[in-house]
């Protein structure tokens, strides 16, 4: 919680103790001055003094009662007072801070460049943002639902209010500058007006988005998407591999992450292993000796795969590879080659 809601609500909390107090003290002096006054009278006279109501008296008051009425009115009217200018100063704080906070996050995402947005913050589009957390990767929410938005700003990611399918919202969330959009909206149609309106905007960013119906593939990768996802399709395949082959699905479904933050198997660029001015082949590199790393995969410069390459396979320039190991050993293959 901010220091300064904080402040302000322990603020109220003292203008509620002493409007408590002060009604005890009433209920409990008017019972003591007058033997005729019940417990109930003694709370209404308590509350028609307080509130300055100007409602009749239960019983006509002598002179210590009245002294005590005139008490109780000065009184209550400072803490009344100091209770109404606490609520007040609290309702615009809390205006001026989400006003402050929404200039904050609008700081944040105009200094992004090279991230991730993610359209639709439902079920794909919270286990896109767990992923992306896990690999520490920048990215930005837009979500045009208030109720997900409040799960969203309790784990502090950086978000955009706002329909996606508007070019606004879109460029407010930086699409000019990101390296990636994810579409994760459930309705295809939605999906295929953001692929429009973000390949529009921006032509090299790569383009991820759902959809529900297989009809919908060929539309979607038409209007620009790099890669179209078909989570109904994924989760039958899935469902049908636990039972064809149970063992290795559950390897695979712990591959990538373990837990929410350790990961254990990584797609580094070459780049960032060794200077590609000479050439050097994955014997030469070692990873296995000083990590513990297992290369399993390689992608050259064309975008082709290679599973499990040899040892003597040479790395060119702009090439990845693919490597597994436990998270002890991938944050001991960052820390070696000082990658982030």
């Amino acid at each position: 919680m901010n220091p300064l809601i904080k402040f302000f609500r322990t603020k109220i909390y003292t203008a509620v103790l002493l409007l408590v107090i002060l009604l005890i003290i009433g209920v409990v002096g008017f019972k003591s001055m007058d033997e005729n006054y019940t417990w109930v009278d003694s709370l209404y006279m308590t509350v028609i003094t307080i509130t300055t109501v100007g409602f009749q008296e239960v019983h006509p008051l002598d002179d210590m009662t009245k002294v005590f009425t005139v008490f109780l009115i000065l009184t209550s009217v400072f803490i009344l007072g100091y209770a109404l200018s606490v609520i007040t100063e609290y309702i615009l704080s809390k205006n001026d801070f989400e006003e402050l906070k929404q200039k904050n996050m609008q700081k944040t995402i105009d200094s992004l460049k090279g991230h991730v947005i993610i359209c639709g913050y439902g079920r794909n589009g919270r286990q896109a943002a767990t992923k992306l957390l896990a690999y520490s990767r920048p990215f930005v929410i837009i979500e045009k639902n208030k109720e997900l938005l409040d799960k969203i700003d309790g784990e502090l990611m950086p978000y955009v209010y706002g329909n996606a399918s508007d070019d606004e919202v879109l460029i407010q969330a930086g699409v000019e500058r990101a390296s990636c959009l994810i579409s994760a909206l459930p309705n295809d149609a939605d999906n295929l007006f953001i692929v429009l309106s973000t390949r529009q905007i921006n032509k090299d960013i790569n383009i991820i988005s759902r959809a529900s119906l297989e009809t919908s593939y060929g539309k979607l990768k038409l209007a620009g998407a790099n890669n179209v996802i078909l989570p109904d399709k994924i989760g039958g395949d899935h469902m049908a591999s636990l039972v064809v082959v149970p063992g290795l699905m559950e390897f695979v479904d712990n591959l990538s992450i373990v837990g929410k933050s350790n990961i254990n198997i990584e797609e580094i660029p070459v780049e960032k292993l060794y200077t590609t001015k000479g050439t050097k082949t994955i014997r030469d590199l070692d990873l296995r000796k000083r990590t513990g790393c297992s290369v399993i995969g390689y992608k050259d410069e064309n975008g082709d795969y290679i599973v499990n390459p040899e040892a003597e396979l040479e790395l060119a320039a702009k090439s990845k590879i693919i490597v597994l190991g436990r998270p002890e050993q991938i944050q001991q293959l960052n820390s070696e080659f000082n990658i982030k």
